[in-house]
């Protein structure tokens, strides 16, 4: 049997009250199946167990719970359970927009904080109106349902209100951000050939500002259906207009004040996300309105406990599904943090002290960002008043111990640390967090509810307690309605289909506890297997990350000897050197916490970990490097030089 950590041994870091549970929206939830169904769920495992056993019924529950605003009700929950080709609310039609502004008063709906700048509040009733007028640009430039409209733009109002504008029209809308190089812009917003482009001219991150007129030049010029640009003037620029772009401030020069939802279909699309594009051009998915207003509202609602009297923060950027993700808290009527700028500017603490001064309640981040706070002696509650946080979510990779239990000493320890995981191509999550369970050291606390995500080892057995290949084996609403230029629907396939006929395969290799909880072990296509034994390569990041003097790290295997030899990358604090002694810290810690098994044969400083866009490390990629392959697609890293520092180093 695979070795893997006992966390169910361990002692939970958080527990909630009675008074929480009898409180919580999940309970709300069980409450109001339980009365519709004439059920007696007693805890989320019966409440799960059924969510899944009937998603029909689940779906349906979800449907009614959430109030959803539409046109015209559907006939058929769910036509058929297949994968692909799932059909769902076949008949109804509402709009996505209409429903994340349903509530229309004075209470603030966006917080926007960026560098340098006055904070600014947007109430929902002035988000109303700030999004009649835009559609209103986009209706007198021949905008209509299924055009596209891509943004390259940072986490500004504009960002929601362009989108929403957007979807109240049937349009699709796609965005990046702007620290996105030019090839990697020109990779997604190329396949897709939008009519509009909104994008703004700067931006400011660590007090410099970045001017990005140049670049929207070289896009314009290369996208060849593009009618209009809609330039957002945020940093002073000297460069010119062209013929085709317009400010911001003329494009929404009009008296519109009402919004005239198209109501569509429940699978009508919405949003085209991007996959990582590490192999490739990125593929282009696309996500229907109707799935993600259900699966965001169960996510947010359920599973976050996000309430109406909420603020809720997530650093994020317009290039990642956590910020679509994030918007669809307008539909709960919570209030929204936009944070544009760096996370440890003008000084480390930066986030902590805005969390204090706009008594956020739902602060979400990236594990790297609680280990940057941890190692670097950072603590939070020593400086600011913390009261108002109850929930502090994380996702972008596994979460290690040392993170989980610094949260809790240094944070905060009346808070539930909800570990977060699922993906752009379900723009939702498989695994996340549940404001009736206790937080166990690296868990994240439960499956999603209608998620039916099982552990397959490699005979293809659902197991407990053992580590496999995350599947999920029925439909869910939020599952891709197609790629772009897949007319076949031949990538989509292959992507999620093509390994168990039927059975969805999302790529991560996890275990699933005897309580429910989940452990991810890193991408199953960067797996070790060194002796024939899988180690996932979070197993070994969350040991050696803990090490004082490492800041980073990645590990991969390599071909040896008819074998694959483990081999770690690290990279070391100013002022260490991977000194023989060190060398001998790392293996003595990787042997005492995993096994001898996961011992590195070879270890090796390096100056920086190549990453994608959106932060994730490339195993896969410097894999090839070492292995003499080429990377076919330089431009879907953050850092495309860093690849360089592997050739040859073996």
């Amino acid at each position: 049997m695979p070795d893997i950590i006992n966390i169910i041994d361990n002692e939970p870091l958080w527990i909630p009250s009675v008074e929480q549970i009898l409180n919580s929206n999940m309970t709300k939830y069980m409450n109001f199946v339980n009365d519709k169904y004439y059920f007696k769920f007693i805890d989320y495992e019966e409440l799960y167990d059924w969510s899944i056993n009937e998603i029909e019924d689940f779906w349906e529950s979800i449907w009614e719970f959430a109030g959803i605003i539409h046109s015209k009700s559907y006939n058929n929950v769910l036509l058929e359970r297949k994968m692909p080709g799932a059909i769902w609310f076949e008949g109804a039609q509402l709009n996505f927009a209409e429903n994340l502004l349903k509530f229309r008063d004075d209470s603030i709906a966006i917080i926007h904080i960026q560098e340098r700048a006055e904070t600014l509040k947007i109430t929902y009733k002035e988000l109303y109106s700030k999004v009649a007028v835009f559609a209103s640009g986009l209706k007198k430039n021949g905008v209509k349902p299924g055009d596209k409209v891509c943004a390259y733009i940072s986490n500004i109002p504009e960002a929601v209100i362009a989108m929403l504008a957007t979807t109240s029209m049937g349009a699709i809308w796609s965005s990046t951000s702007p620290d996105f190089g030019l090839q990697g812009v020109l990779d997604r917003f190329g396949q897709i050939n939008p009519k509009i482009l909104i994008a703004v001219n700067g931006y400011t991150y660590n007090g410099t500002d970045y001017d990005c007129m140049e670049k929207i030049k070289e896009i314009t010029n290369q996208l060849d259906d593009l009618s209009k640009v809609v330039i957002i003037p945020k940093i002073q620029s000297n460069v010119t207009l062209s013929s085709k772009d317009i400010y911001w401030e003329d494009f929404v020069d009009n008296n519109s004040d009402k919004i005239e939802f198209e109501q569509l279909p429940f699978s009508h699309p919405i949003y085209i996300m991007f996959s990582s594009g590490t192999t490739g051009v990125p593929k282009c998915i696309v996500h229907s309105a109707g799935g993600t207003l259900l699966q965001h509202f169960k996510e947010l609602s359920l599973h976050t406990n996000l309430n109406r009297k909420d603020i809720i923060m997530y650093f994020t950027t317009c290039g990642w599904m956590m910020w679509n993700w994030l918007v669809s808290s307008l539909n709960i009527g919570a209030s929204v943090v936009l944070y544009d700028g760096s996370p440890t500017f003008p000084h480390p603490a930066i986030l902590w002290k805005q969390v204090e001064k706009e008594k956020i309640n739902i602060f979400g981040t990236s594990p790297k960002f609680l280990s940057f706070c941890r190692k670097g002696n950072i603590s939070p509650k020593e400086t600011f008043d913390l009261s108002s946080l109850n929930t502090i979510l994380s996702t972008g990779s596994p979460l290690s111990d040392n993170d989980f239990r610094w949260v809790y000493s240094d944070i905060k320890e009346a808070l539930r640390l909800s570990s977060i995981s699922g993906g752009t191509d379900i723009i939702s999550c498989f695994m996340l967090g549940n404001p009736n369970l206790p937080v166990y050291t690296e868990e994240i606390q439960c499956r999603g509810l209608g998620m039916k995500v099982e552990a397959w080892d490699e005979k293809g057995n659902s197991v407990i307690d053992e580590k496999g290949e995350l599947v999920c084996t029925l439909p869910f609403v939020s599952m891709p309605i197609y790629f772009l230029n897949d007319p076949d629907n031949e990538t989509y396939f292959n992507s999620y289909f093509n390994f168990y006929k039927g059975v969805w395969r999302h790529g991560d290799y996890i275990s699933i506890s005897n309580n429910g909880g989940v452990v991810v072990y890193g991408r199953s296509d960067a797996i070790l297997n060194p002796g024939g034994v899988r180690i996932g390569t979070a197993e070994i990041y969350r040991v050696v990350e803990g090490i004082q003097e490492i800041s980073d790290s990645i590990v991969v295997g390599q071909p040896k000897d008819n074998d694959i030899r483990v081999v770690l990358f690290v990279v070391l604090k100013p002022g260490f050197e991977l000194t023989n002694e060190l060398d001998k810290k790392i293996r003595n810690k990787i042997r005492e916490e995993l096994t001898p098994r996961h011992l590195p044969q070879i270890i090796k400083q390096i100056m920086e970990v190549p990453v994608t866009l959106n932060g994730k490390k490339v195993e896969i990629a410097v894999s090839k490097i070492l292995n003499g392959e080429q990377i076919p697609n330089m431009s879907a890293l953050l850092n495309p030089l860093s690849l360089t520092q592997f050739e040859g180093i073996l």
